[in-house]
This record gives structure tokens, C-alpha cells and sequence, in this order.
């Protein structure tokens, strides 16, 4: 598989693991880039963007990250808050009155605490591309656990939750201020709804299959969350029903902030060195963002996690891990990081989602990056 773009001197093993995906873990399209101190030290593409056409990944080939645009979208809320414009220890009504809950600060928004993971009655797609049903639901949906307790992962309604209190902060969409405040000053190809005159660029998404007819009780005590429709984490994962195809030319156009932010690997590591240079947040806020909020099992995702204010911390287990790293992974295995103690900014992605726990890709081309 010919691969395409430069490694600086001494970071040859980055190429050669970029390499290995394609050689042995099934990658079909994918970019990876670092950065550090600042100067672009890996740009790397290659493969098919498009099986379906053949077409090739290129220089500039997009790819819809997932939840990897959560720290994306919650950069906008933070930057907001930077400028004065939004208090995270208000209530989230001060901002938005119809949504009540006045015992719900901004603050439990970023940290996933604000008990609104599912929504009792799911939106469709048609719907979560509208935007203001799904403003309306959360409107009227009450809390699933008492908020500002446990962490429990808001999926999908983290995009709609924050994209809502930042549109009423700002009086723009979430993906317009990311465009016009930080994408577009920092010259970052991301974008959350991304325009028809970019399509072109758009890789086609190929995901893990699922098979959601396995018996829960026949599975580890673990997974059965996973599978079971009743499990708050499967009605988190389902608050839209049907699943969203993010190959569709109207999920691309539209805004979803938790999970259709659309990039390059530059545009993402771009991102993340922007954010240790302080080009988008002060020092002391990002200091604050990325620091331990709350941490737990989380009552969606049955895991340990440590959750900053918006972004994800490693834990001491994971393989992007260091003291202070901050970022966020996404479904079928990209992943955006920071790590202020080396220097380091890093972002993968690619358009063949794989299982998890199967997937070893990033974590190569992680640990050849610190190698």
C-alpha cells in the first residue's frame, strides 16, 4: 500500500506502524499526524477513501470522527466561557429557560453529570438533523440519576445539550462559532456540519458490524449492558432510533457535536497543538479543563473513567496515557490527544471502524510516536 506525506528525522517507526495497519490490521483509508513543540513532526495518508468507488485517500480527505469531536465541541463552550460570555457554574437555564432543571449547572454539562444520557421517548434521525426536537425533548426529559453525582456518558445528548447553551450564549450554532472563532482563525479543517461544497472530501465510513440479536444472558455479566435494550447504556447509545448514517449527504450537512465533527488527522492534531500553545483557550482555564472533575465507574459505560471538563483523561491502563494527557477517542477507533508534559499533539483517523477490543491501531502508532 503506497503511503503518502513526511516523518521528521528519528520518527521513521510512526511510518512504519502506519504501514503495519495496512499490512495486518485491516485498515482501508486513514491519516495520522503529531506534532511536537509545536512543529509538525508526522503527516501521513493512505488507502481508499471511498471502497465503494475506489476512490483514493488524499492530502485532504475528511473523515467523520465520532465522539472524537466531543472535546471539539466542548472547546466552544469553554472558549465562550474564556471570553466572559458563559459562566460554567451557572444554571444551564440562565442560558436556556425552557430547559428547567435549575439544579443543573453548565459545569455538569461538560462532565457528563447532568443525568440526561437517554431520552425516555428516542428522537429519529429526521429529527436529531431538525435540531429543535431534539432541544424540545431534552426540554421535557427529567433526570435519569440525580445530576452532579455520578458520571454517566452522554453519548448523544452531549452534542445537543452543549450545542444548545453554546447557540444561546453566542447566538450561533456551535458549528458556525467553531468555524468562525476557532476552525477558520487557526486555519483547522474541522467541521461540525460540514458544507455540500466540501462532500467531495468526505471518506465513506465502513463500520464494525454489530449483531444486536445475541441473547444478554448469555454473555459476560460485563456486556450485558451492551446488548440489553432496557440497560441505560443501550438506551443512551439508542436516544436516536434509528442509528445515524453519517455516510448520508444530510447527517455530513447537519450539526451533531457529539458525534459528526468532520476532519483531517492535521485538522485534529492541529487542534490539540493549538490548545498547548494557548491559540484557543487561556492556560489557566485549559489547566481546569483538563484536570479531574469527577472519575468513577460510569453508570453508561460500566467503566473507570476520569472525566476533565469536556475532554477525557486517560486512566493509568490505556495506552495514550501520561499524567496530564487529555483528549477524546471515537467510535471505531480514532482518537485526538494532548500531552502538555511531552510536547506532544496527536490525531488519527481513518474510515474502517473495528471492535474495540480488537483494535491495536491507534495504540501502535501511539507508542511508535513516543518511541
Amino acid at each position: 500500500m503506497p503511503l503518502n506525506g513526511t516523518t521528521a528525522p528519528g520518527f521513521e517507526p510512526v511510518r512504519d506502524a502506519f504501514a503495519a495497519n495496512f499490512e495486518h490490521h485491516d485498515e482501508i483509508g486513514a491519516a495520522v499526524c503529531v506534532y511536537l513543540h509545536g512543529e509538525k513532526v508526522v503527516d501521513l495518508w493512505g488507502g481508499v477513501a471511498d471502497p465503494e468507488t475506489g476512490r483514493p485517500w488524499t492530502e485532504d480527505t475528511l473523515q467523520v470522527v465520532f465522539s472524537t469531536t466531543k472535546a471539539i465541541t466542548a472547546a466552544c463552550a469553554l472558549h465562550l466561557a474564556d471570553r466572559g460570555l458563559l459562566d460554567l457554574d451557572a444554571p444551564v437555564a440562565d442560558y436556556w429557560p425552557e430547559f428547567g432543571k435549575p439544579e443543573i449547572p453548565v459545569r455538569w454539562l461538560l462532565t457528563h453529570q447532568a443525568g440526561l444520557a437517554a431520552l425516555d421517548k428516542p428522537v429519529t434521525p429526521a429529527e436529531a438533523i431538525a435540531w429543535e426536537p431534539v432541544v424540545a425533548a431534552l426540554e421535557a426529559q427529567q433526570p435519569l440519576w440525580t445530576p452532579g453525582t455520578e458520571p454517566g456518558y452522554h453519548a448523544h445528548t452531549f452534542g445537543w445539550l452543549v450545542g444548545e447553551v453554546v447557540r444561546r450564549a453566542s447566538g450561533r450554532t456551535l458549528g458556525t462559532y467553531l468555524r468562525e472563532e476557532i476552525a477558520g482563525p487557526l486555519g483547522l479543517d474541522f467541521w461540525i456540519g460540514l458544507p455540500p461544497s466540501e462532500h467531495h472530501r468526505a471518506a465513506r465510513i465502513v463500520s464494525p458490524k454489530i449483531d444486536l440479536s445475541v441473547d444478554p444472558a448469555t454473555l459476560p455479566e460485563e456486556l450485558r449492558p451492551y446488548f440489553d435494550p432496557a440497560s441505560l447504556t443501550m438506551r443512551a447509545s439508542m436516544a436516536v432510533t434509528p442509528f445515524l448514517n453519517h455516510n448520508d449527504p444530510m447527517e455530513l450537512a447537519a450539526e451533531f457535536p457529539a458525534s459528526n465533527g468532520a476532519g483531517s488527522a492535521r485538522g485534529l492534531a492541529g487542534f490539540y497543538a493549538a490548545l498547548l500553545d494557548g491559540r484557543i483557550l487561556s492556560p489557566e482555564l485549559l489547566a481546569e479543563a483538563t484536570t479531574e472533575q469527577v472519575g468513577g465507574v460510569d453508570k453508561v459505560l460500566r467503566v473507570p473513567v476520569r472525566v476533565g471538563l469536556g475532554f477525557g483523561l486517560p486512566n493509568p491502563d490505556e495506552f495514550w496515557y501520561g499524567p496530564r494527557a487529555f483528549g477524546f477517542p471515537g467510535y471505531g477507533g480514532s482518537l485526538g490527544f494532548a500531552d502538555p508534559d511531552r510536547g506532544l499533539a496527536f490525531g488519527y483517523v481513518m474510515n474502517h471502524g473495528q471492535h474495540a477490543a480488537n483494535d491495536r491501531r491507534a495504540a501502535d502508532l501511539v507508542r511508535a510516536a513516543y518511541s
